[in-house]
């Protein structure tokens, strides 16, 4: 049974909207790109587990803290055999360990000891456990799931699953019998109740609103060369063609993850859209599509 289904970052939405609006620098670049692989290989992942059999409580991507340590958990699987923590890793190319430290074999570039974070977090959760007075076999792996990817001197006594090993993994945990009981459903209602929404790890640039790049992208390649027509937006890049309506919340949701603080109105995102499209036609998708606080010109939407 999915418990909490896994949903876009805010970092990597907010990344995306700053790309198109801004020149990130190299490491800005390669930081976005990290993230869109992970997020693909959790997804990948969510598929090839979401038709387990027997009795299982799945949450996705869990943020938790303990005695002021915060530690993120990809998936969570409580069934009768034990608490598994899985990591989801979509490294691609040919890489290696030396001692705890992980290279690629290509760029000779250093990445982060997955085996290490997860022992971090395997050590936050079994506090987190004996915090909550539970008593449950936590097994916590690493699962590697990209079919492009090879990991040279693999130390057989880590809990790694490579991208061969995956299907197997998913087998037998399958075809393990599994029943849940009270204390399996109440450490699952307490996990999805000390979730943090709000991540402490996210990284983005330094921008300001009068910085960005203003008009209306298209929802297809992103491109920001678009048109009008008489009901839709136009894409001069690829083609494409979206209802109008449709492109203005697209906006104004960008607006909101970039500005959160900033108030919603017809004049701001007349402004944002480049004035693309007369007050009225905003003013008109703002009242069907949001709540109006305020009834004079001060007024702004939610």
């Amino acid at each position: 049974m999915l418990l909490k289904a896994r949903t876009e970052p805010m970092e990597l939405i907010a990344l995306r909207h700053l790309n198109r609006r801004m020149e990130l620098s190299s490491q800005e670049k390669f930081h976005l790109w990290t993230m869109e692989k992970g997020y693909t290989g959790e997804v990948i992942f969510d598929r090839m587990t979401e038709n387990l059999a027997e009795e299982r409580y799945i949450i996705d991507d869990l943020l938790l803290q303990v005695n002021n340590s915060y530690f993120q958990l990809d998936k969570v699987i409580i069934a009768q055999d034990g608490v598994y923590l899985i990591d989801i890793k979509y490294h691609e190319g040919d890489y290696y360990l030396e001692g705890d430290k992980l290279y690629s074999v290509h760029s000779g570039r250093e990445y982060k000891n997955p085996v290490i974070q997860l022992t971090r977090s395997e050590t936050l959760f079994r506090q987190l456990l004996q915090n909550l007075k539970m008593n449950h076999l936590v097994r916590a792996s690493v699962v590697f799931n990209n079919p492009e990817f090879t990991l040279y001197q693999a130390p057989m006594d880590q809990p790694i699953i490579l991208p061969t090993q995956v299907k197997r993994f998913i087998k037998e945990l399958n075809s393990t019998p599994s029943k849940l009981d009270e204390n399996h459903k109440k450490l699952a209602q307490t996990l999805l109740s000390i979730h943090q929404m709000k991540n402490p790890f996210a990284t983005l640039p330094k921008y300001q609103y009068e910085q960005l790049e203003k008009g209306m992208h298209c929802g297809q390649c992103e491109s920001l060369n678009t048109e009008i027509g008489d009901f839709d937006l136009v894409c001069g890049k690829c083609g494409t063609y979206e209802r109008i309506e449709k492109a203005i919340v697209r906006h104004i949701e960008e607006i909101k993850v970039l500005f959160p603080e900033k108030k919603i109105t017809t004049q701001t995102v007349y402004e944002w859209c480049n004035r693309k499209v007369s007050r009225r036609t905003f003013l008109r998708v703002l009242k069907k599509n949001y709540r109006a606080v305020g009834k004079t010109k001060d007024a702004y939407f939610e």
